[in-house]
């Protein structure tokens, strides 16, 4: 085996792809190789994923971009706090990127922690074009570790994006390859009954859905840093060490189960910002989030990195070993998950008898889709202090109580919540909000339409916000399915409970029948997307433009130009 001093040498240097200073990246075609299928992507500088940029905090960069495409182009910095005009969202926050063009992003780095960088025109990043980026802190670390790794997943599927989208509109459960069976159903009738196996199928009859509804996609091959599971890529350690492990959800549109068989894991940074330390045994990645984890192998073997889809119909694992070619064995999937009527139950027509709050029929809302003027003085928080974790997670308060999709850990132990996340400092004061804004999630899986408070995206107006304010949104979901929402550019403070050590994150998830809070201080100027980052959600309407009103003149004033220049997001 290599030296200590050389494999924690290799280890720094092999993901620094990209020098720190003036960086340069190439949008180019590109094959894609999964070990199961091999298809034309998009990548950066010739390779998909992109390379890992490499930032410091306080640093400024500068990034040319040179589209080699034949079509449009464009970069988002997820995660980033920038300037408006460097967000790269076509139409939004910029024309976008021509072919042939070079197109330069300058902006300071404001923050440090694990976040990733994305295409955001038409389906590019499910097609390839996505990356990582590790983002170095002014000061130390409040935890120890020896060695690092990044850890970026993707669901790579023999189809292209544009044929994904063109067959869900046309048969919604086109890729839905876990729907249930003559054997399930005699199993249910076995367990519940006959009656009421046969009543609860009739529900769902009448409902026009399915209890297998849990994923859009199926079929895809998982990778990790590009490599299938057959291709097993992997990561060297010396027992004893402390690794951590930088994980990336880049999915177009799978939620992942972590897990390391034989390793704790501690988690120390969700989306980018530090929490307080919280030991678990498996966590699931929402697609956009970020997860940093310290594990600790102290025997001289492979561990398996396993990371199940959330409907269990696909996977992607990793190794981590102490020298290269040794593996551990690999889980098997778990049973296909199944909604419930739990999770109907945030659907309009359903009985909200106990989702308290979620009265909308006489709601004014306005232009801005705020409920200005409405008496919010009786309007509580989520208080999850008083409900108590179940080892595995059975009673997680981010789901509808009886949910199909809770997720428990497959040793039984102990699996990560949002109610678990605690800031480790405090980055806003505790304020109370100027007001409140819901955000109805609602949608039609028949016909395969996704939209904000009944409104697709070319139909709805902006949501305005003011400089300088604290706005609390409202996420009531009305779907079956699970939405990771993305506020570009400000932070998103999850409300679990903990007044000002509540998490800070980029992307929240809000699970089917649920009712979600976060708040946001409106301290960033300008343009801003506001979508659901399962990528044919958002393309299919689960989208909004924010424009916040106020601040420096000479932004307001680029704003008012790129509002007028149009473009496609």
């Amino acid at each position: 085996m290599k030296p200590r001093f050389l494999t924690g040498l290799l280890s720094l240097l092999m993901p620094a792809m990209v020098l720190a200073g003036e960086y340069d990246l190439t949008v180019d075609r590109v094959k894609i190789d999964t070990g199961d299928f091999v298809k034309e992507g998009i990548g950066y500088n010739g390779a998909s994923p992109g390379p890992v940029m490499r930032f410091k905090e306080g640093e400024n960069v500068k990034i040319n971009v040179t589209n080699n495409l034949d079509e449009m182009t464009s970069i988002h910095w997820h995660g980033l706090i920038l300037p408006f005009d460097q967000d790269g969202v076509p139409g939004i926050s910029f024309p976008g990127i021509k072919p042939g063009e070079t197109f330069t992003y300058e902006f300071p780095i404001q923050q440090a922690g694990t976040y990733w960088f994305h295409s955001h025109s038409g389906f590019q990043e499910p097609d390839g074009a996505y990356g990582a980026i590790v983002i170095e802190p002014e000061k130390r670390e409040p935890f120890r570790y020896d060695r690092e790794y990044v850890v970026q997943l993707t669901d790579k599927h023999p189809h292209s994006g544009d044929r994904i989208m063109r067959n869900l509109k046309m048969i919604p459960d086109y890729y839905n390859r876990e729907q249930q069976t003559v054997g399930e159903f005699f199993s249910d009738a076995s367990k519940n009954g006959l009656m009421n196996t046969i009543r609860d199928r009739m529900a769902w009859g009448d409902m026009r859905m399915m209890k297998a509804d849990v994923e859009d996609l199926q079929g895809f091959t998982g990778l990790i840093n590009g490599k299938g599971p057959e291709q097993n890529w992997t990561g060297l350690f010396e027992p004893g060490e402390r690794i951590r492990l930088r994980f990336i959800n880049s999915s177009a549109m799978t939620y992942f189960d972590i897990r390391i068989t034989g390793l704790d894991m501690t988690v120390v940074q969700a989306d980018g910002n530090n929490v307080q330390p919280v030991n678990v045994d498996e966590f699931r990645i929402g697609v956009a989030e970020t997860y940093d984890v310290i594990v600790h192998p102290k025997d001289e073997q492979a561990y398996t990195i396993f990371a199940e889809s959330m409907g269990r119909s696909g996977y992607a694992r990793a190794t981590l070993a102490p020298e290269e070619g040794m593996e551990a064995a690999v889980p098997q999937l778990r049973d296909p998950a199944r909604l419930t009527m739990a999770d109907m139950s945030g659907m309009p027509g359903m009985d909200h008898g106990n989702m308290a709050g979620m009265d909308h029929g006489d709601m004014d809302m306005n232009s801005s889709e705020g409920m200005s003027g409405m008496d919010h003085s009786n309007m509580e928080g989520m208080d999850h202090g008083s409900m108590a974790m179940g080892k595995g997670g059975q009673n997680d308060p981010f789901y509808a109580k009886g949910s199909g999709l809770v997720p428990t850990a497959a040793n039984g132990g102990k699996f990560l919540s949002y109610a678990d996340l605690k800031a480790q400092d405090p980055l806003y004061e505790d304020r109370e909000p100027t007001r409140e804004i819901e955000l109805r999630l609602t949608g039609n899986m028949e016909r395969y339409t996704w939209s904000i408070n009944g409104v697709k995206y070319e139909d709805a107006d902006p949501i305005r916000l003011k400089y300088g304010e604290r706005v609390r949104f409202k996420f009531v979901n009305e779907t079956m399915m699970t939405h990771p929402m993305h506020l570009h550019g400000m932070w998103s403070i999850l409300d679990v409970g903990a007044d000002q050590w509540n998490p800070i994150k980029h992307t929240v998830s809000v699970q089917p029948g649920t009712t979600v809070y976060m708040e946001t201080e409106v301290d960033e100027p300008g343009q801003w997307a506001f979508h659901c980052h399962l990528s044919y959600h958002a393309a299919a309407g689960m989208f909004r433009k924010v424009i916040v009103e106020g601040g420096p003149e000479s932004t307001q004033a680029k704003t008012d130009v790129i509002a007028k220049d149009g473009g496609e997001v």
